[in-house]
């Protein structure tokens, strides 16, 4: 321990002097991280019902996509799309193909949790309201989807901070998000201990003010569990 430098581990005055240089690939995270989440949950929902259809085509299709999905790393996914796609004549540039890149890998996540949230909606439910003559799309909508949703909140917030810190992998691909700015003052100043400290003391401040969204939306709709 006492070879330690330990006035190089973390430097207070050029961590505030980058903090706003830093701070100018927020954009890019933030818009990366929602965007996918977005896009994800979307795509998600509906491989979610897929999964649950009797259709077996449909069925097998859904599943294949999740297990590939979640057997592949999302840095190799990133990579085959900014680098390899290029190569056979499909040209993204950097911010598409990580949005498309996670929308892609975060909906096999969303897809589970869905899955199950709709198939812990007692079967009950769903007879009773086809006994009422409601259809489908309206009992969906209006009865099974708010409850499965409540679930759905904790684990889905799960799925959105693991997009929210990930987006540090688009820096792999050119993407000026904020790792990818700390990597930058870090190799001008010589000093990337300090850097990476403070980038992820941002993400965590990001990460925590998206929990206590979750954690207001988890109030919204526990009225749904009354």
């Amino acid at each position: 321990m006492s070879g330690i430098q330990w006035q190089y581990i973390f430097n207070p005055s050029l961590a505030l002097e980058s903090l706003p240089f830093i701070l100018q690939g927020l954009g890019y995270t933030l818009w990366i991280s929602v965007v996918s989440m977005t896009f994800g949950t979307i795509l998600g929902f509906f491989l979610a019902l897929f999964r649950l259809s009797k259709f077996k085509v449909l069925n097998f299709l859904s599943r294949i996509y999740i297990s590939f999905m979640r057997g592949t790393p999302m840095l190799v996914f990133l990579f085959i799309l900014y680098f390899g796609f290029p190569f056979i004549g499909i040209k993204f540039d950097a911010v598409t193909a990580a949005v498309l890149g996670f929308s892609l890998h975060s909906s096999a996540y969303i897809a589970e949790i869905l899955r199950a949230c709709l198939n812990s909606i007692d079967k009950g439910q769903w007879e009773a309201s086809y006994a009422l003559g409601m259809p489908y799309f309206f009992i969906m909508r209006k009865i099974i989807l708010p409850q499965a949703l409540r679930t759905a909140i904790g684990p889905l917030s799960n799925v959105l901070l693991d997009l929210i810190k990930g987006t540090s992998l688009a820096a792999m691909i050119t993407v000026p998000e904020i790792f990818q700015q700390a990597k930058i003052v870090g190799g001008r100043e010589f000093d990337y201990m300090t850097m990476y400290i403070l980038v992820a003391l941002v993400y965590w401040g990001i990460c925590s003010l998206f929990t206590i969204l979750q954690t207001i939306l988890e109030k919204k709709f526990s009225l749904y569990t009354n």
